[in-house]
């Protein structure tokens, strides 16, 4: 199903911007047309959804809607809804190449909110119909997300299971919509039209420069949520709507006490009988956003690690049957063979690979974890073309950031190792770290081969996406203008060329 290609790993909260994060704006055209000059055809993003505690895109309040922070607040200039004192104001938080997230939330709710004003105010007969056909079009979602998220406002951010009863229970009849409400409701509905319109355009922008967007859903949707408070039965909650089984990973080399991630757990079995109608809708809605779409954590649908919600770490939890093949069956007879890759790591067992292979769709190959030992499924010479090939991903330390902190050992065997295969690809071997794992994966048989864009401006641990398990530091990586130079382009088209992709 894929073409031998290459591209770059680039979340739109990384790309440059003058207003305190990365977003829909000139500079993600610019971005498009580096990857456009340096011949690559795949942009690859992580999860687009409004962020909450952690900041993580992969703990999102909807699987449907988009993060307002990547809104372009210059287009909404352009319309009139703003003042050039509101992209100063904006811009005032652009004091380092890092994400200051709670000025980011407190000054871009500010300026949305005037914007809408301004939407309102302008009242363009052409706008304000395409507002209205967009809410028409997704209020199968929409209606519910905005409700959601106007409750949340109104009950000062709490998690849904802190609302006081009939919100809670979702009693409908029951739920006093005040105008404050109402109004609330139509601002986020108007912030998720303004978000959807940027990026079908910058979307549409790539594609017609032959360059397909790969995108990223979580396996697991965060406890609150838009999603698990209208659909609370799918999920396992007990009758007071708390979770009683979450999601983590056991204990591993890495973490004795495992990651408890706390998103609650699906009840498969609830899900099976609707004919996963929850999960097809969602990767329906998935492939109308993106070109390519990446599932994370693919050996839950094999196993899962199932903790109790009352413990402190995953140490007590234990495996759980997954769905397995019959969901991925399904789903294919009801939206048809999809262009889709998974992420098949952690702990892989007999299991997981049987359903990979069933499955047809390729996994993930990491160089980065390739030289624990001689034999490692992550060497470049083993990978099959049915694979997609990273230098590392958003969980990984960069490539320059993992070379300086790996033993002697690894570090011998790691230059060993490269440079005999390196010398048979024709490639040169005394190259700084980053670009021998470009070329050795770009050299690769993996149909596709992706580099983050931290390695490929060789950024030490700095530029470190995320630290599984910590908070503080993560998803604050910004790239800087004057690093996307012509050079780093010619360079990767040099190698993107040598290697036919």
């Amino acid at each position: 199903m894929f073409e031998r290609s290459s591209g770059i790993l680039m979340h739109i909260s990384s790309l440059p911007s003058e207003y305190g994060i990365g977003d829909f704006g000139k500079k993600a055209y610019e971005f498009v047309d580096f990857l456009k000059k340096s011949e690559q055809k795949l942009w690859q993003v992580l999860p687009m959804g409004p962020t909450g505690y952690g900041d993580s895109p992969y703990q999102s309040f909807s699987t449907y809607a988009g993060n307002p922070y990547f809104i372009d607040i210059e287009d909404l200039y352009q319309l009139g809804y703003l003042d050039k004192d509101d992209l100063d104001y904006m811009r005032e938080i652009n004091y380092s190449d890092n994400l200051a997230y709670e000025q980011l939330y407190e000054r871009k709710t500010k300026v949305l909110k005037k914007a809408f004003e301004g939407f309102k105010k302008e009242n363009r007969e052409d706008i304000v119909e395409e507002f209205k056909k967009f809410k028409k079009e997704n209020s199968w979602w929409l209606d519910n997300y905005s409700l959601y998220m106007s409750l949340k406002f109104k009950f000062n951010g709490k998690s849904w299971q802190d609302w006081s009863k009939d919100y809670k229970y979702r009693n409908v009849k029951k739920m006093l919509i005040d105008e404050e409400i109402k109004k609330n409701i139509d601002y986020f509905s108007f912030v998720q039209y303004t978000f959807y319109k940027q990026w079908f355009k910058l979307k549409e922008y790539a594609n017609s420069n032959g360059i397909k967007i790969i995108g990223d859903i979580p396996i697991f949707v965060a406890t609150d949520s838009a999603d698990t408070w209208s659909n609370s039965d799918i999920f396992q909650f007990d009758k007071y709507k708390r979770p009683k089984r979450v999601a983590g990973c056991p204990p591993d080399y890495f973490s004795k006490d495992g990651q408890l991630w706390g998103n609650v757990l699906y009840d498969w079995k609830k899900l099976k009988e609707s004919g996963y109608q929850w999960w097809v809708k969602r990767i329906e809605y998935s492939f109308k956003i993106y070109d390519i779409v990446r599932i994370d954590h693919f050996r839950g649908f094999e196993a899962y690690w199932s903790i109790s919600a009352k413990d402190k770490t995953a140490v007590k939890g234990h495996w759980e049957k997954g769905p397995g093949i019959e969901f991925f069956r399904v789903l294919e007879r009801k939206i048809g063979k999809k262009s889709i890759i998974v992420e098949d790591l952690g702990l892989l067992t007999d299991g997981v690979r049987k359903l990979l292979k069933r499955s047809e769709f390729p996994g993930m190959k990491i160089l980065e974890f390739a030289f624990d030992s001689d034999d490692s499924d992550y060497l470049p010479h083993k990978y099959e073309k049915n694979s997609v090939a990273y230098t590392g991903t958003h969980d990984n330390n960069t490539v320059e950031g993992w070379y300086k902190g790996i033993s002697p050992e690894t570090k011998f065997y790691c230059d060993e190792y490269l440079k005999k295969y390196l010398i048979e690809k024709n490639c040169n071997y005394w190259d700084p770290i980053n670009w021998r794992f470009i070329n050795a994966i770009w050299a690769s048989e993996a149909n596709i081969a992706i580099v983050q864009m931290q390695d490929l401006l060789g950024i030490g641990e700095e530029g470190r996406m995320n630290a599984p398990s910590t908070l503080g530091r993560n998803w604050k990586w910004r790239m800087q203008s004057h690093e996307l130079t012509d050079e780093v382009a010619e360079n990767l088209k040099n190698v993107t060329r040598k290697f036919y992709r």
